[in-house]
This record gives structure tokens, sequence and C-alpha cells, in this order.
């Protein structure tokens, strides 16, 4: 049975991640799902949180009513982008005078009818969740047999209110994934750590000591990989390597991928149309 969501990529990735919009395109057709391109939409507002909070809200109502006017649920595979537009759906479901200020404003404004009354899913759980691991499982034909560690990322799993893919203190679904298209994983003890990117614009040092200290652990628990499932992970931990490399004074190299192109290349799929070509770490040392 073919599933429609429509498709929200947000700003990171439709400007620089592209690999990981690729994979995604490439590999969910064979699980069922179709995907619905969105005309008209917009930043989700998550850049301007902590500036205008009402500005936010409206960008990310607006993204969702733009989804709600075709009649489907969504697919936000931005792990920050997902973050702000449940959080708003839960923020305009529970308060009637944020609801009506925005719900107006939208009308005047775009002549957008918001309803809030959606499905909004990330990578993570349209895969576990919606998708299913038995289904992912049936269609690999390509074991990918590596050890590879996860990285959930703050947003994908934090905060726990707010209605997240996973559990924020013992998420498991990126590791059943992985077990299912034939990987080896385990937990480790900085699994849950920040990969550096909120700090990049103003703190860069910072951030990349963050990004080299993932990495380094990564590397001495004896992963072969990093698997990924955010495009701000994606920048900085593909990226941003090398220099993350040289701020803490370590050689890495360790191969990152997005969650989905793992499970493309498990499914058989070409890995140039997964976007591997793209990624800046060295995933050539094991494909």
């Amino acid at each position: 049975m073919i599933r429609k969501l429509g498709f929200y990529p947000g700003c990171v990735m439709s400007a620089e991640q592209y690999a990981y919009e690729m994979s995604i395109r490439e590999v969910l057709p064979d699980l069922g799902v179709e995907l619905v391109d969105l005309e008209n939409t917009s930043c989700c507002g998550a850049p301007l949180r902590s500036v205008n909070l009402l500005m936010q809200m409206y960008l990310s109502a607006r993204n969702i009513a733009v989804c709600e006017e075709k009649g489907l649920d969504m697919f936000v595979p931005c792990a920050l982008g997902h973050l702000s537009l449940v959080e708003t759906k839960n923020r305009l479901n529970n308060s009637k005078e944020l609801r009506e200020k925005i719900v107006k404003k939208l009308k005047e404004n775009e002549g957008l009818e918001y309803r809030g009354d959606l499905e909004i899913y990330h990578t993570v759980d349209l895969l576990h969740d919606v998708i299913g691991v038995e289904r992912i499982k049936e269609k690999v034909s390509n074991p990918v047999k590596w050890k590879i560690a996860c990285h959930y990322g703050c947003h994908t799993i934090r905060y726990t209110e707010a209605g997240r893919p996973d559990a924020a203190e013992h998420p498991s679904k990126m590791e059943e994934i992985i077990k299912a298209i034939g990987g080896e994983t385990w937990n480790y003890s900085e699994k849950l750590n920040c990969c550096g990117a909120p700090l990049m614009v103003t703190h860069k040092e910072a951030a990349l000591t963050k990004t080299g200290e993932k990495l380094k652990a990564v590397k001495d628990r004896g992963f072969d990989a990093l698997a990924i499932v955010c495009p701000y992970g994606g920048r900085l931990l593909d990226g941003k390597q090398e220099k993350a490399g040289s701020t803490i004074g370590e050689k890495l190299d360790v191969p990152v991928f997005y969650l989905t192109q793992l499970v493309g290349l498990a499914v058989g799929r070409n890995p140039d149309r997964l976007g591997l070509n793209l990624n800046l770490s060295p995933v050539d040392r094991l494909i």
C-alpha cells in the first residue's frame, strides 16, 4: 500500500545537504511512501525562535497549512524543522488565544487555513513506526555488514514534552533499523552528545571541538562508521570533519552516512543515486 506524505525538506537540506534529500527520494518509494512536493513553503522559523517566538510559530503554522491544503500528513526529515513544526502545532492546539491570533494572520495575509490536525513525521519514526523494521528487513538484498554508531542529534530526541521521534534518555529506533539492514551497533557513552552545530555561528571553535570529540569517541569505540538523521549533523560531522580534527589535534577519518543512505545501500540502490559521491567524509573506504 502506497502512503502519500507532503515533503518538507527545510532550508539546510535544500541549500547544501543534497545527499540526504537524494537518498530520501531514492529509498522511500521502494518502501511504500510517495513524497508529494509542497509548493510555496518557507523557513520553519526555528532560527527566529529566540528573537520572535510569534514569527517562528507563524512560519511553522503556514508550512503546516500548505500541507493541509493537500489533505496530507507531513514528512519533515530535518530534526530542528520537525521540532519547530511539532512544537507549534502543540502550542496552537493548547492555546485558544495563540491559535486565534495565528489563524487570523494566516487567513488575512495569505488566505491559508490552519487546522493543525495532521501527523508530522521525522525520518526515524517514519522508517521505524510507519514503514516498520520488518518491512525494511524484507527489502534487504545487500546487507551493510559494518559496525555503525548512531547519532540522533539533540533536536531529534529533545525535548520530550514536544513529542519527539524517540526517547530522550534511551533512544533505540536507529539501532533497530541498523540491525535490520545487517549492521552491528551498540550503545556508547557519547551517543547523546551534541555535534556542536548550534554553536557554529557564535562559537565556532567550541562547535568544532564538540564535533571532533564526538567523532573521536566513535573511532575510539571501534565503530566503522557513523549514522546520522539531521542535516545540521551532516554539516558538521561529515562536512567539517577535517577542521574538527585540526581543532582537537586529532586525525579523524570516520565515514559518516545518513541513515537513508545506509538503508539505500542495503536494499541495493546505486551509491551515486543515494548522493554518496557528495559525502565529504571517507565513505569510499567502506563502499
